[in-house]
């Protein structure tokens, strides 16, 4: 089991920017992996697995983000990456760069690097491994599933199966033998893409964009599926002046947002075995890369300026809940009884064993909060948000509700810090019990040596 990745790139501050705040900015970094928050009434330091800051390089991001996840893929395992944030925070230009077309090398983005290093694999094959890799590609739009490669398949269904996982019943698949192919498939696929125009952005994503790469194992009879989602960014109405189509696109857009919010929730809080993928088409088509069977990385994109802060706060919490959703990657197996029974007997092993940690998770979550709250006071509320910000949670929250989720977030960290601990102190009895062991072998080994007779 591993956590999702969770990396934060911050753009460079925009003409319109910059003609309101000037250079200022609401981030002081920190180092790599860390940064500080400048919100208006407090600073929080938050941290991450990685932080691309303004200066940041196309191919830094791909080369930490994407590279080790292709690797994984074409071993038969299954990989995902989704970019998050407001509208106009730099998802697409970090998924697609300034064009798909784009020739210059250092701007490519995450989808071009993707294809070409699958596209090595397939030119210089490892052990004489052959593969045949195909594509689809779909946007959610409106809560309908549309095929970019045919515009008639417009509301498409989304399936589960053993052997496939989740996949979109009847979206074309196209089987891709170059680079040159690719990229002319993927750019009639995003000419077909749903756009608008916003105070926020001229071409203002109106839709969820899915590239979904599988790549078949020939030889072994298996696949890996690689997604890469490119997600609507949020939008506060009163900032990108909305109205009438544009308007009922964004309340749909942030209700599937606020679906997926839901659904991390219900995996983090320890709460609630059920989790509700199935409150929104985004969720469901996500259930493989955020429920456990994927090796999934999450890039928040966020604007550095003051005039953005509170979406990028909402941003990076976000980014701080989901790390802390643990996933196991399993292979895909060919269609036949043997396989399906392996793969089941598999599950079966996983399953009892996320039971059982969820069990002891829940009363461990029970037990904390509980204490917590009867010991809670007035004078304790400076220091509970210390601890938050401390631990690069949250800032004080001000609900009840929030109360509850941030002394959770809490107490899962402090749950996992004690258990190394034990197994740290396990490990050092082990070492004094052999050391005890073995000095008590050479006493004895002495005491034998010194008594009359024994030596010759």
């Amino acid at each position: 089991m591993s956590n999702v990745a969770v990396c934060v790139r911050f753009r460079p501050l925009n003409s319109r920017e910059r003609r309101i705040n000037g250079d200022l900015a609401c981030i002081h970094s920190f180092d790599s992996e860390s940064f500080v928050f400048k919100d208006e009434k407090e600073d929080i330091r938050f941290c991450f697995d990685k932080v691309f800051y303004s200066d940041s390089e196309q191919l830094d991001v791909y080369e930490f983000l994407a590279s080790p996840i292709v690797e994984d893929v074409m071993n038969g395992l299954n990989g995902a990456i989704i970019t998050y944030g407001q509208t106009g925070a730099g998802k697409t230009y970090s998924m697609e760069g300034p064009s798909i077309l784009e020739c210059v090398e250092h701007n490519k983005g995450l989808l071009q690097r993707v294809t070409d290093e699958l596209f090595g694999f397939l030119r210089h094959p490892v052990d004489n491994k052959k593969f045949t890799i195909k594509m689809s590609m779909v946007e959610i739009y409106m809560e309908k599933v549309r095929d970019l490669f045919d515009l008639s398949k417009d509301n498409l269904q989304i399936k589960e199966s053993k052997t496939r996982g989740i996949f979109i019943s009847g979206a074309t698949e196209i089987t891709i033998t170059n680079s040159s192919e690719v990229q002319q498939c993927l750019s009639i696929g995003i000419a077909n893409r749903a756009v608008g125009e916003t105070q926020m952005n001229l071409t203002s994503s109106r839709s969820h964009c899915l590239y979904i790469f599988i790549v078949q194992h020939e030889e072994r009879s298996r696949s890996g599926k690689f997604v890469l989602v490119d997600l609507a960014g949020s939008e506060k109405v009163e900032k990108t002046g909305a109205e009438g189509r544009l308007l009922e696109e964004a309340k749909t857009i942030n209700k599937s947002l606020s679906a997926l919010g839901n659904v991390i929730n219900a995996l983090t809080s320890g709460k609630t075995n059920h989790v509700p993928y199935r409150d929104s088409k985004l969720t469901r088509f996500l259930q493989d890369a955020l429920g456990g069977n994927s090796r999934t990385a999450l890039l928040c994109c966020c604007s550095p300026s003051p005039l953005n802060a509170s979406e990028s706060l909402s941003t990076l919490r976000f980014g701080t809940r989901l790390k802390l959703i643990k996933s196991v990657q399993r292979s895909f197996p060919a269609d036949d009884d043997s396989s399906i029974s392996k793969q089941a007997t598999s599950d079966s092993s996983i399953s009892k064993q996320t039971t059982s940690d969820n069990i002891f998770q829940q009363d461990s979550y029970d037990r904390i909060v509980s204490k917590l709250k009867e010991n809670l006071k007035e004078e304790d509320v400076d220091l509970l948000e210390k601890l938050f910000i401390m631990e690069g949670i949250f800032s004080l929250p001000q609900t009840k509700e929030e109360i509850e989720l941030a002394v959770q977030d809490v107490t899962a960290r402090t749950i996992t810090t004690l258990h190394q601990a034990v197994e740290d102190l396990k490990e050092q009895l082990i070492k004094l019990q052999e050391e005890n062991d073995k000095l008590r072998m050479e006493l004895v080994a002495q005491k034998l040596a010194m008594k009359p007779g024994l030596n010759t």
